[in-house]
């Protein structure tokens, strides 16, 4: 078959999603649709590798394991399947199960738990469907090169969360924000990425495209994602696999609570760190982190309702001492809530936060909310340290179809602001310390950049310095009764 277009990827891999409409809800298509499209594409290229081999010895297959990237034992190929008449979700099973223990190293438990035997639900009709829609097509390397397929399947996951609405904050990120702190991370050839909330592995993808671009060696980069969901996770591992990775490793598990990639009795340290933490999430194990096995919470215990300085305790406790950077995505009242000052303040005095960047609404998925990125390093240069960048990137949207999105030159304005690292009236403020003391450790970016405009812009901005004015002078006075009751 000849190569397949991105639009023939697209419209294919969008039709075996309309084969459950009315069928199941749409929230579920993901469990369902990717680890069939998994099976044939390894099932494809494994063929593939196959053919490669007889050609080699002239005509004579010598089918070897080393001739295979991953092994599919007899019985579990999806030409086997595709046989099968009564009983399909029962094959499906069998052969993906058949498929992760002969993989145990790379994919086991990569196709996920969904209920393939649960005939009420799919019925052996269904399930044929869907077999035959996908056998329309040769998903081999020759017709499908990784990053091509990959971008496909990346197609998918944004489809499935644009459809299924409540399981897209954790199912997607914005990936054009995802490019910006990929950029503004700069990783190298050789290091460590980590992403402690990794969803279906984009932030971690990312940096190999980055690398890619700048025509450097991504396939060195080490990559490690933990994530909550087993089936966001299953995806995950497919995804990287699917886009030729092999040095990857994906956990599932609960970040705060169980930590899974460890060095005997802390956790383990990376170059890169690129996170979008669930925010302010309301249920999670409070009392186990004010006694944390690990000695992440050194700057304090969050609220109940706000475990966003969890995560953050966590990235910084993961960085490497001389090259750990990390790039995480907040709602903006991690800069300035009161419950969490002390725990700013405490930040601040390690020195480690050396950008604040704030963007424009709606580019948190399916949330209006504003959204910031805050930038940490160990190893600031000479020339940062006791300085914070702050810029004001609110006007850097674009919104076209109900989609926000940053246009390239808005990557290329904030970036080279971040690498400038100095004052662009209206844009950004090199604050520091002291500065930042003044204000109780309020990160707030109109509390520094000043936009010098009108109308709601500037109001917004007078009344964030008027609330933090009177915020300070209440302090301020709290202090003066207490020291005034102490001598009486």
């Amino acid at each position: 078959m000849p190569h397949i277009s991105q639009a023939e990827l697209e419209s294919y891999l969008w039709g075996a999603a309309t084969e459950l409409r009315g069928t199941i809800d749409a929230g579920d298509y993901k469990q369902y649709i990717f680890p069939l499209l998994f099976l044939k594409r390894l099932s494809d290229v494994y063929d593939e590798e196959t053919s490669a081999a007889r050609a080699k010895s002239g005509g004579v297959l010598f089918d070897f394991p080393e001739d295979h990237r991953f092994q599919i034992p007899d019985g579990a190929h999806w030409a086997d399947v595709r046989e099968v008449t009564t009983d399909v979700g029962k094959a499906l099973q069998e052969a993906m199960r058949a498929i992760e223990q002969a993989n145990p190293d790379q994919l086991l438990g990569v196709f996920g738990d969904a209920a393939w035997t649960n005939r009420d639900r799919l019925p052996d009709k269904t399930l044929t469907a869907l077999i035959e829609h996908f056998s329309t097509r040769d998903l081999t390397i020759a017709n499908l090169p990784e990053d091509e397929f990959g971008q496909g399947y990346e197609y998918l996951i944004k489809k499935f969360a644009d459809d299924s609405g409540h399981t897209a904050a954790e199912f997607y990120t914005n990936r054009t924000v995802v490019h910006l702190m990929t950029e503004m991370m700069e990783p190298q050839p050789g290091e460590s990425v980590y992403d402690p909330t990794c969803g279906t592995g984009g932030m971690l993808l990312s940096c190999v495209a980055h690398l890619r671009r700048q025509k450097q060696e991504y396939r060195t980069l080490k990559l490690y994602g933990q994530e909550l969901n087993l089936i966001t996770s299953a995806i995950a591992r497919m995804n990287l696999f699917l886009h030729g990775l092999d040095d990857f490793a994906v956990a599932r598990g609960d970040t705060l609570s169980e930590p899974k990639f460890l060095d005997a009795d802390r956790v383990r340290l990376f170059d890169v760190i690129l996170a979008n933490p669930p925010y302010s999430i309301k249920k999670w194990d409070r009392d186990k982190w004010q006694a944390d096995p690990y000695g992440r919470n050194t700057l304090g215990t969050p609220p109940q309702g706000r475990a966003d300085y969890a995560f953050l305790q966590h990235i910084v406790a993961s960085l490497k001492p001389k090259t750990g950077r990390c790039s995480v995505l907040f709602p903006h009242g991690v800069l300035f809530r009161d419950e969490e000052q002390a725990m700013r303040e405490k930040l601040l005095e390690t020195d480690l936060i050396e950008c604040v960047l704030g963007l424009g609404p709606n580019l948190f998925y399916g949330s209006p909310m504003e959204a910031c990125i805050l930038i940490c390093r160990t190893g600031k240069p000479k020339a940062r340290r006791d300085r914070v960048l702050f810029i004001n990137a609110v006007n850097e949207v674009t919104r076209e179809r109900s989609q926000s999105f940053l246009k390239p030159d808005h990557l290329e304005r904030i970036v080279d602001a971040y690498h400038e690292f100095k004052d662009v009236d209206g844009f950004c403020k090199v604050a520091t310390r002291d500065e930042i003391r003044a204000n109780h450790a309020n990160l707030n970016i109109p509390l520094y950049v000043r936009t010098g405009g009108s109308g709601k812009a500037a109001t917004r901005e007078t009344l964030v310095r008027a609330v933090a004015d009177w915020r300070g002078s209440s302090r301020q006075l709290r202090s003066a009764l207490d020291h005034l009751v102490a001598t009486l």
